[in-house]
């Protein structure tokens, strides 16, 4: 043994009931930081050499070579006179620190390579100039449709968009280039006159725009198209995009080179995956193509914003625990890769352990095939299988410098992820596993909770904490219930995700058996979204903060202090109880006791105006719960919210005056765990979007929707209204109205046909409890001075309460404010609205006939109660 002892070193395994396949600390040593430096470094430097110019880029290269060269020609020089020690730790600075440099040239070299494709070429100078050209692209992602956004009185329409490159502008000298632009198809639905098409006219256009932009969304990565676009700059400057193509999507898409063979494979299993969820509920057929392979197409804005408030988005996306979850059937539990009794299909099937990691890698890059190489999939794959590989080792010191190496290699081959706050939270919610993860696992199980628990809490907790301020910045909101929601939902991830993937995989042989599987797999993803829903319509579940690095750093202070205090309550189990439920009362905030603490609503409030922004929401209290709701406002998360704080379980009859966005886009939040009765609208359905947006809500929950004529008296409860407008109209294809007869007025003619949406407005007149109450809807002077002619209007009086119409714009009638009256003027607007609602003439006028105004961006939500003598006035 050349004069050494020869000792006996114990095989280096884990204990399988240690978490997530942790070694004996005295076997691994301490953790291994040199890779951190040299990855943070690379980080840092690619996100500012993206936007620097060639020299400055060329300069910090040439700089940061040859110091490194230095160093490490002084490192192989020897060391007289020094102490080993003192020798081995200089080297090994002299080293970090080279390796820091180099790894400094790189990223600033790809970084000002990737950057530099966004200035070179024809397109950011056409760009500049709002050019209109014709161009080849070749699309690199899949197609998305753009969220709906109100705008005022109308929602913006809806647009497809497309990742792209453009390859190629037709100009006399046929200039080819390579620059990521973003491709914006419009999609609006244009109406066309009724003088210049008729009903099947209209339908058919109305088909043929469908099928074209059906055409739009189904087209696949790899595609080239030749597209004729306006082109303008980027809306924010940071991107990695050169400019966006804007391209009318009136027609199909001009193809000039079909996929290729790897992308319409994907594709078929795509599509196989969708057709096998059809059938089930709508949550499940949505959620899963989601949980699988990234596929949100069928994700509704409403589901999606609750999984934003619930902190649950990292479901909806592919990362890193898709690719573990998947692996882990392969391999077996974390930490048993390397022991006899490994588990996984690996054994099962006889393989050793490098075929097994083979069948890993190929079953990763199959991963990503399908679910597209986008950076983000990239990134995932990348995390998971590192992380994961070190963890079946059973060695923990390898994590992190594993999950240094996978930053350091996706920021050189991709330096745009150094700006991408996806990647940030996907590297700081790993490091939080890695590192704060196991010991507050470790405290958990010290003060008694079982090892499963301790470890699902830790691993919420840790991640939530180190990415709440990053959340915060993005979305000026900390959420309440991210941990407990993400526990609930943690235990259905994994059996949704491996069935969804069985389901994937059967699909394009055996579709009985993929949908099977997949009405299997829609149990626990029905559970995911009933959590997620849940979580978000808590009252408490969120609060608003600073959406700056400011915040975030008032965040990061609080969770510290928050953390600090936290582990001193675990050594008192009663007062952990007792902020357990401080906490359960903060997130559930029950009416009564919401009532006692504020105040707010009062017992015996009769009318209510929530502050729904900008737009319109009243509520007419109906007794034991119930009401009438009278439009739902711009946001569904809004006006449920106000029902919520008011109790309201069931509404008889919820009537939208118009169909403006303002007015009728919170209409889920209004049905939203709700019983309701009916739905009554105006007779114009104009814009039509909006009107076939509130038609299919009604149809998907089976409820009725009726139409709201002059003369209709009805009475619920206490609750007793009369509609005063609209008349009878005699627009062209109008036919009689569905819904309850109306009562006839004497001297009632067919009115005109309203000139638009707002002065087709239904305008009621309530009674309750002695109160009276005038709600305008969005009416204009014309109409408002029709209804005053009227034999509805003519018997109007003074009354106790004015909804002012549109808002208490200027576009107002005195005749009618002085015939009303009112005591009191309720105007619903949002703050620091661009239309300057209320206008100040308004509000004069009002204040000038005695009446009190008070309006939502300043007051906020209203109540009102009392009776003929004097009027009980509660803001919120």
């Amino acid at each position: 043994m050349r004069g050494r002892t020869a000792t006996h070193r114990p095989a280096v395994h884990v204990d399988s009931d240690s978490p997530l396949g942790a070694a004996h600390p005295r076997q691994e040593g301490p953790t291994d930081l040199r890779l951190v430096p040299p990855a943070l470094a690379a980080w840092a430097t690619a996100a500012m050499a993206l936007d620097a110019p060639p020299g400055w880029v060329a300069g910090v290269v040439a700089l940061c070579v040859a110091a490194a060269g230095r160093l490490l020609l002084a490192r192989r020089a020897p060391v007289r006179a020094a102490p080993p020690s003192r020798s081995m730790r200089a080297s090994w600075s002299k080293s970090s620190l080279a390796a820091v440099l180099l790894c400094v040239a790189a990223s600033a070299a790809s970084g000002g390579l990737h950057g530099a494709d966004l200035r070179r070429g024809p397109i950011p100078e056409s760009a500049r100039r709002f050019d209109r050209v014709t161009a080849e692209v070749e699309v690199t992602s899949d197609p998305r449709l753009t969220r709906p956004r109100i705008r005022g009185n109308h929602a913006a329409p809806t647009a497809i968009l497309l990742d792209a490159e453009v390859r190629r502008v037709e100009r006399p000298d046929g200039t080819m280039t390579r620059t990521p632009v973003l491709l914006i198809v419009d999609a609006r639905q244009r109406k066309r006159p009724w003088a210049e098409a008729g009903p099947r006219a209209e339908g058919a256009e109305g088909a043929a725009r469908e099928r074209a932009g059906s055409t739009w969304l189904s087209l696949l990565p790899s595609t080239r198209l030749r597209v004729i676009a306006r082109v303008a700059p980027p809306l924010g400057g940071g991107d990695r995009i050169a400019a966006v193509l804007r391209v009318r999507g009136s027609g199909p898409p001009e193809v000039v080179g079909q996929p290729s063979a790897t992308q319409r494979f994907a594709g078929e299993l795509r599509a196989r995956l969708r057709a096998a969820t059809d059938g089930l509920e709508p949550d499940a057929r949505a959620l899963l193509p989601g949980l699988v392979v990234g596929d949100t197409s069928r994700i509704t804005p409403e589901l999606d914003e609750a999984f934003r408030a619930t902190d649950l988005t990292h479901v909806l996306a592919v990362s890193g625990a898709n690719f573990m979850i998947v692996l882990a059937l392969l391999i077996g539990p974390p930490g048993r890769a390397q022991r006899i009794e490994r588990r996984g299909l690996a054994p099962r099937l006889g393989l050793p352990l490098r075929a097994t990691a083979l069948c890993g890698g190929a079953l990763t890059l199959g991963l990503v095939i399908v679910c597209r190489p986008d950076p983000s999939v990239l990134r995932a794959a990348a995390c998971g299988s590192i992380a994961l590989l070190a963890i079946a080792t059973g060695r923990r010191r390898s994590l992190i410098p594993a999950l240094a190496t996978a930053v350091l290699v996706l920021v050189l081959y991709d330096p745009w992820l150094a700006r991408s706050y996806g990647f940030l939270l996907s590297v700081l919610a790993t490091g939080a596993l890695l590192t704060l993860a196991p010991r507050w696992s470790a405290v958990l199980r010290g003060r008694g909770m079982p090892s499963r628990p301790a470890e699902a809490l830790a691993a919420a907790g840790a991640a939530q904490v180190v990415c709440a301020p990053v959340v915060a910045v993005l979305a000026a909101r900390v959420s309440l219930v991210a941990v407990p929601c993400n526990l609930l939902v943690e235990f259905a991830v994994a059996p949704a995700t491996v069935l969804g993937f069985a389901t994937l995989a059967t699909a394009p042989w055996a579709m009985p058996v993929a949908k099977a599987l997949a009405w299997c797999a829609s149990w626990p993803a029905g559970w995911i979204a009933d959590i997620a829903r849940a979580g978000a319509a808590l009252p408490g579940g969120g609060m608003d903060w600073p959406g700056s690095w400011t915040g975030a750093l008032l965040l990061a202070g609080a969770l510290t202090v928050l953390v600090f205090v936290g582990r001193r309550l675990l050594r008192h189990p009663w007062l952990s109880c007792a902020c357990g439920v401080l906490l359960l009362l903060v997130l559930v905030q029950p009416p009564p006791l919401t009532r006692v603490i504020t105040g707010w609503p009062p017992p015996d409030w009769r009318f209510a105006m929530c502050d729904v922004g900008q737009g319109d929401a009243m509520v007419l209290a109906a007794g034991d719960g119930s009401a009438v709701v009278v439009d739902a406002g711009p946001d569904p998360a809004l006006v449920d919210r106000c029902l919520t704080a008011l109790g309201i379980t069931r509404v008889a009859l919820v009537v939208l005056t118009h169909f403006h966005a303002d007015h009728v886009a919170g209409l889920p939040g209004v049905l939203r765990g709700r019983s309701v009765g009916a739905i009554e609208t105006t007779g114009l359905e104009e814009p039509l979007d909006q009107a076939e947006f509130v038609h299919r809500q009604a149809a998907v929950r089976h409820i009725p929707v009726t139409r709201a004529l002059a003369g209709e008296r009805r009475r619920t409860g206490g609750l007793d209204w009369q509609v005063l407008w609209p008349p009878p109209s005699r627009a062209p294809g109008a036919g009689p109205a569905p819904g309850p007869i109306p009562i006839p007025i004497p001297g009632l003619e067919p009115g005109p046909v309203p000139e638009g949406p707002n002065d087709a407005s239904v305008t009621l007149l309530v009674r309750s409890a002695g109160l009276t109450m005038l709600m305008l809807g969005d009416l204009e002077p014309p109409a408002q001075r029709a209804l005053l002619r009227s034999p509805a209007g003519a018997g109007l009086r003074a009354v106790d309460v004015l909804k002012v119409a549109h808002h208490g714009s200027a576009n107002q009638d005195p005749d009618l404010i002085r015939r009303v009256a009112p005591r009191l003027a309720l105007i619903s607007c949002g703050a620091d609205n661009p239309y300057g609602h209320p206008a100040p003439s308004t509000t004069a006028a009002l204040e000038a006939g005695g009446a009190q105004v008070l309006r939502t961006d300043v007051d906020g939500a209203v109540t009102v109660g009392g009776g003929d003598e004097h009027l009980l006035i509660t803001r919120d």
